[in-house]
């Protein structure tokens, strides 16, 4: 009777365990979605005191017009010179992906350039993923990666 008693408790506990989890990341989950979409809308905005708060000051991007950008800064600048300016953007992240502090995000954007940016007016479809890391204690994010698909 007592193995019996023993074994119901160890599996009491493997389930509270497992459904704890599953909240953790269903929240997580949201939080890190909401994070993905503020940081879309502000590029569409050119919103730099929102990026500056959702950038890590070391984000490293491959960014679809091939190049590496590795700081915060390069990237405001190329928003603030018009390299980086959208009359649309839609972001639609599909897989993520937890590890201990960290989030990788998957997923798809379609996008038109405003006038003066490189493909200007063009409806350009890319897929992207994003890397959120919690560090001290908030959730920034540090590399992200985008290229343009390329049409049939």
């Amino acid at each position: 009777m007592k193995f019996f008693i023993v074994c119901f408790l160890a599996i009491a506990q493997f389930y509270s365990v497992i459904a704890q989890n599953s909240r953790e990341t269903t929240e997580l989950k949201a939080l890190i979605k909401n994070l993905d979409l503020a940081h879309a809308q502000a590029i569409f905005k050119g919103d730099a005191k929102a990026l500056d708060s959702l950038m890590d000051d070391d984000i490293t991007i491959n960014h679809p017009t091939n190049r590496i950008v590795k700081e915060k800064k390069e990237l405001l600048d190329l928003i603030d010179n018009g390299m980086i300016r959208y009359t649309s953007f839609e972001r639609t992240p599909e897989v993520f992906l937890f590890f201990k502090d960290m989030v990788a995000v998957m997923g798809t954007e379609v996008v038109v350039p405003a006038e003066s940016a490189p493909n200007a007016g063009k409806n350009i479809s890319r897929r992207y993923t994003n890397i959120w890391m919690k560090k001290d204690g908030n959730w920034k994010l540090c590399v992200r990666h985008a290229n343009n698909l390329c049409s049939d």
